[in-house]
């Protein structure tokens, strides 16, 4: 099975589904370092991308576009702004394609990476989200088989977190923190390793239907 508009709406579906239980998490995460509304933003952020009819796309580039101008229309949020970016991004290069190989998955967190990066004048090892997208797009490289993309995006995405917990941050309002954010989990990389993992989960586990090849 290859990636297809269908398959995309259903790890859609399973991202909005767990916002119901993350929300409260990444509020948390949030308050630590912000404003604490990290988790609002991304619920409503993901209402709004799960209530988009991707079936009537044209082709996956089509889907990531209608993605990407509704992440855009639901929040200004900084992160959201990049989540709309990375979307925008992937829209480019998935573009004229009806389905494509797993392989493609870490070709469009790259395209996500450095888009993120210019858009949110970061850099990589400030943590933020664009660490662990750039983490885990290297660990994919080659790989095609979908269980095994699976299995080492959501590994990878944790392994980052992990690896980022005992560093400063370094951009963006928690950078007023310096030294006392060691410790503290990044909401946005909190955000995507989360949201991986649910994307991640076989369909019937997660309680969304499989999706058509």
């Amino acid at each position: 099975m290859q990636i297809s508009i269908s398959s995309l709406s259903a790890g859609i579906a399973r991202a909005h589904l767990e916002m119901a239980s993350l929300e409260r998490v990444l509020n948390e995460a949030d308050s630590k370092l912000g404003d604490g509304d990290t988790g609002a933003m991304l619920a409503r952020l993901m209402s709004k991308l799960v209530e988009q009819d991707l079936s009537k796309a044209a082709d996956l580039g089509d889907a990531f576009m209608m993605l990407a101008k509704a992440a855009a229309a639901s929040t200004g949020s900084s992160l959201g702004t990049l989540v709309a970016t990375a979307f925008l991004a992937i829209a480019k290069r998935a573009k004229g394609g009806t389905t494509a190989p797993w392989t493609a998955v870490a070709a469009w967190h790259l395209a996500a990476r450095d888009a993120m990066l210019v858009r949110g004048n970061a850099s990589l090892g400030d943590k933020t989200v664009i660490d662990c997208i750039d983490g885990v797009a290297a660990a994919l490289d080659g790989i095609s088989n979908l269980s095994e993309v699976r299995a080492v995006a959501v590994r990878t995405a944790n392994e980052v977190v992990a690896e980022y917990r005992t560093r400063p941050c370094r951009v963006g309002r928690a950078r007023m923190f310096g030294d006392k954010s060691v410790g503290i989990d990044d909401p946005g990389m909190l955000a995507y390793a989360s949201l991986c993992q649910a994307v991640a989960r076989e369909p019937e586990v997660s309680g969304i239907p499989k999706p058509c090849a």
